[in-house]
């Protein structure tokens, strides 16, 4: 477990990541992160958008129960 504060600048709350924080993530600064609230009402960040990850899926099983027709249209 990793510890970190909240602190106040102007009117909004941030959090600072720290260096392996960032390592974990396998981010950099300037880097977006996404944040996913779970069912349990946990937070998850991620560095890549959970609803592109999900269209890319999809899109995988298309792809796969169209082979052959898509095959024939390249």
């Amino acid at each position: 477990m990793i510890e970190t504060k909240i602190r106040k600048v102007g009117n909004s709350a941030v959090m600072t990541l720290t260096t392996e924080m960032l390592t974990i993530l396998d981010a950099k600064e300037g880097d977006s992160l996404f944040v996913v609230r779970g069912d349990d009402g946990s937070l998850k960040l991620m560095t890549h958008d959970p609803s592109v990850a999900e269209a890319l899926k999809a899109a995988e099983i298309v792809m796969d129960d169209n082979r052959d027709l898509l095959q024939a249209l390249a």
